[in-house]
């Protein structure tokens, strides 16, 4: 089933959370128009909750994919998988970052840039996902150039989470940046400070919609706006490292 995410899972959470999770029902579902990507629709149509609310439901798996040809094989992976699963698309187009070969699992995420000191990284690591994780590449390269060294991790594996890769990269790192197109409450991150905060405490900085809705506009400003953007991260890479 398929519709805006403001509708499903927003309007209808109750029949995804009884009819389908209570009985365990093996149904895919796929919320479009998430983020602030939606741009001119407006807040009425930009879903920055559905992560929090589909998380937190029993048998159902969430994922966040980060350009169309991980979306493609999400959906080949959700027709086998144990339990129903919410897909998280975004409106606005977005580059190609995945190639046919690109490794992808439930559960799993991947590591999509590498620092020069590679498996030996002690610096910074970004988790990101859906419609941001191109913002944090471009982010990395222009930093790069810099001399400034960070690692981008495609957390699309939302629940369940890559709980292996995510503590692998905490003990590797002196901080962590989450940033996602979502509110921070209960959002990529909350799910990750929730794992780390019992097993690896580390020094985590949220970026994400802090409490607020969204607004029209086009999307690539709203994503400044709202500080989500290359420069945005740039900065805040910079400010964890003085």
């Amino acid at each position: 089933m398929g519709a805006y995410a403001v509708f499903s899972p927003g309007r209808n959470w109750e029949q995804i959370r009884t009819t389908i999770c209570y009985n365990q029902q093996k149904v895919i579902i796929v919320g479009s128009h998430t983020g602030l990507n939606v741009g001119p629709d407006g807040a009425s149509h930009q879903a920055l909750e559905d992560m929090a609310l589909t998380r937190v439901l029993p048998h159902l798996a969430v994922i966040v994919p980060a350009d169309a040809m991980e979306a493609k094989k999400a959906i080949l992976k959700a027709i086998e998988y144990s339990t129903s699963v919410y897909l998280r698309l975004a409106r606005e187009k977005s580059p190609i970052l995945t190639t046919e070969e690109t490794p992808f699992e439930i559960g799993k995420s991947q590591v999509f840039w590498l620092p020069s000191e590679g498996e030996q990284f002690s610096g910074i690591t970004i988790f990101t996902c859906g419609y941001l994780v191109y913002q944090a590449l471009i982010a990395t390269q222009e930093l790069e150039k810099e001399g400034i060294n960070i690692t981008v991790i495609n957390n699309s594996a939302i629940k369940p989470l890559d709980k292996e890769l995510i503590l692998l990269w905490a003990k590797k790192s002196k901080a962590i940046i989450t940033l996602e197109e979502h509110q921070i409450a209960g959002g990529m991150g909350s799910a990750m400070a929730e794992f780390l905060s019992e097993n690896y405490p580390i020094p985590i900085h949220f970026m994400g919609i802090n409490d607020t809705f969204g607004e029209s506009g086009e999307a690539e400003e709203l994503i400044q706006k709202y500080r989500l953007s290359k420069e945005a991260i740039k900065e805040k890479v910079k400010e964890l490292l003085q």
